[in-house]
């Protein structure tokens, strides 16, 4: 039986040793079942108009009722939900569960539709919930959950105009939809010479594997090419992105607020001021990251740093390879800091069928942690048995671990977390790893190696990620002050903050200055920004961990613990993270500064 999509041909599903694959079983043990299951979702449906209009008669009972049905609903529907798309996810050819993913989207749309009265119904006679909660003792348990949505009252419109928003929402897509469709389907790309002289197509995957290259040429001629590519659509792009900005205003100025940012933070309640300082504190590190910069340019022996010299590698990747068992140990021992418990429950995860490893045909590619409420995280991997895997398998465990904690802890109500808070888990995981891989590194070629991997990892996730809010922030305020977004304004902004972060060290490639035109985030707008705080938090954590700082992992465990029971600002400062002001940026910072540091001192060696 294979164990490795280590060969020419990729292996079927069929031909993975069960020891690799996930235990989807623990969700549903028969399709059968499964299919018993989202019958009876459908059935309970039914049940949900009984609950309209009462909702805020008598004195909470009703309103109590209601929730403790929507939840176990919703627990039901998250089931055969998560089970569809995981099938799917093994092989995405498999005609049978394409059906079963399909049939739960689509259910879920009529869940969502049929609760539209909810949240309307009770923010009607939100005066009345304090006197609820008193009167029936058991809306204690949704208290929070109540809270915060008498927090977004004047944000919420009638039934009648939310309905009205809801039917508006897929037109109001049409910029996002238009850009997807044109990025992953239409646009094509020249062909470019290649390392060998190959007449080679130019693809948006491609293109991240030539700026990699060590030939400069090939770098030049993709990074050319595909600018003069989306050059030649600027302006369909620019009314794609300006469309799509319009309509987060839109959606700002209905619901009320005074800017396109403050709506969109405040459904996890984030002060606009986290964004604004995020965006000042980088600042005030640029001249470290240009520092950084000063480095490549000696490494790569060249006169000029250009845009398209910032990913190829400074020092050659190591060719050592890993098993998966030689993986597992290694993480193992890499989180041990975090303590006997976490590395006994993180264990589970290798021996009761968490994880699916390897790569089949028809796979879902990449790698994310999910699941659901009352069975253990799942986390699919496509296993190559490179350094990078070392790094994702430490990574999705740790949303893995941060699920399974706020879950075994936390109702239902309270178990998810924020998207805020999302990154943190993971990304101190990836910190411990590489601590432990640098405390174990027995050559300074590979030590190098992965001071440099830490930094680039900074690099495009701080610096790279807060530019990209920046250019949200500018292009946000320019719609609301009435500045048409055209594509020669877009270009001149995006240059300018290019030229802001990287022009003290690179020569800044004025073809640079249509990025904004291929980046799929800037269509979830004000979304990046948490890749940035979210490492931010989690580099403050691990070296807090790493030092052996008195309580620093059991408030770090209570946070795993924590979900979504408060909003993801506070629960950040159990594990002693405040970003409610600027030091955690700047702590951050700091320890990008160390490892420059040290990365100077080994290419002086």
């Amino acid at each position: 039986m294979a164990t490795t999509s280590n060969r020419n041909a990729l292996p079927e599903r069929n031909e993975i040793e069960d020891l690799y694959k996930w235990k989807l079983e623990d969700l549903f043990e028969t399709d059968a079942l499964w299919e018993r299951a989202f019958n009876q979702v459908e059935k309970d449906l039914k049940k949900i108009p009984a609950f309209q209009g009462k909702l805020m008669q008598g004195k909470g009972e009703h309103l109590l009722k209601a929730l403790e049905f929507q939840h176990a609903l919703s627990l039901a529907f998250e089931r055969v939900y998560v089970y569809a798309r995981m099938r799917r996810d093994e092989d995405n050819g498999n005609a049978f569960y394409q059906n079963l993913a399909a049939r739960s989207e689509m259910l879920g749309t009529k869940l969502m539709t049929a609760w539209s009265f909810f949240e309307p119904e009770v923010l009607s006679g939100a005066e009345k919930l304090d006197d609820f909660i008193r009167a029936t003792p058991e809306l204690e348990a949704y208290r929070f959950l109540l809270e915060d949505l008498r927090r977004q009252k004047e944000h919420v419109l009638s039934d009648k105009e939310e309905a009205l928003l809801s039917g508006a929402a897929d037109a109001l897509q049409t910029g996002d939809n238009v850009f997807t469709m044109f990025d992953n389907a239409d646009v094509r790309f020249p062909a470019i010479k290649d390392e060998e002289g190959n007449k080679t197509e130019l693809t948006i995957g491609r293109f991240t594997r030539f700026l990699h290259s060590y030939d400069r040429n090939v770098r030049r001629r993709a990074f050319k090419a595909l600018y003069a590519t989306y050059g030649t659509y600027r302006n369909t792009l620019a009314a794609c992105y300006g469309g799509n900005v319009q309509t987060d205003w839109f959606y700002a100025r209905t619901r009320k607020y005074p800017s396109c940012l403050e709506a969109k933070l405040s459904g996890g309640n984030i002060p606009t001021s986290v964004y604004t300082n995020l965006i000042d504190t980088v600042h005030d590190g640029l001249p470290t990251l240009n520092r950084y910069l000063e480095i490549r340019k000696k490494a790569l022996n060249l006169p000029t740093l250009h845009m398209y010299d910032l990913y190829v590698p400074m020092v050659q990747v190591p060719h050592k390879t890993y098993t998966f068992q030689e993986g597992k140990e290694i993480v193992l021992k890499a989180l041990a800091p975090l303590g006997a418990q976490y590395i006994e429950d993180l264990s589970k995860a290798f021996q009761e069928g968490w994880i699916d490893v390897y790569e089949n045909r028809g796979k879902t590619t990449g790698a994310y942690s999910w699941g659901c409420y009352g069975t253990h995280p799942y986390v699919l991997l496509n296993w190559q048995g490179r350094l990078e895997d070392l790094f994702t398998l430490a990574h999705e465990l740790g949303h893995a671990m941060h699920s399974y904690y706020s879950n075994r802890t936390q109702p239902y109500q309270y178990a998810s977390y924020k998207i805020f808070v999302a990154e943190v888990a993971s990304t101190v995981n990836e910190n411990l790893l590489m601590a432990y891989l640098l405390e174990h590194c027995d050559d300074q070629a590979t030590r190098t190696y992965l001071i440099n991997h830490y930094l680039e990892e900074f690099r495009t996730t701080v610096y790279r990620q807060t530019m990209f809010a920046e250019f949200e922030q500018i292009a946000h305020k320019d719609c609301e002050k009435g500045v048409p977004l055209t594509a020669e304004h877009l270009c001149k902004q995006y240059l300018k903050l290019n030229r802001k972060y990287y022009g003290a060290s690179v020569k800044v490639d004025k073809e640079i200055g249509l990025e904004w035109a291929r980046i799929p985030h800037f269509y979830s707008a004000f979304y990046v920004y948490q890749y940035a705080t979210g490492f931010s938090s989690a580099a403050l954590i691990a070296k807090g961990i790493q030092e052996g700082r008195d309580g620093a992992v059991d408030r770090y465990l209570q946070f795993l613990s924590s979900g979504g029971s408060d909003y993801p600002i506070e629960l950040l400062k159990i594990a002693g993270v405040d970003l409610s002001t600027p030091k955690p940026v700047e702590a951050a910072l700091g320890i990008f500064q160390e490892y420059v540091k040290q990365l100077e001192e080994a290419f002086r060696e």
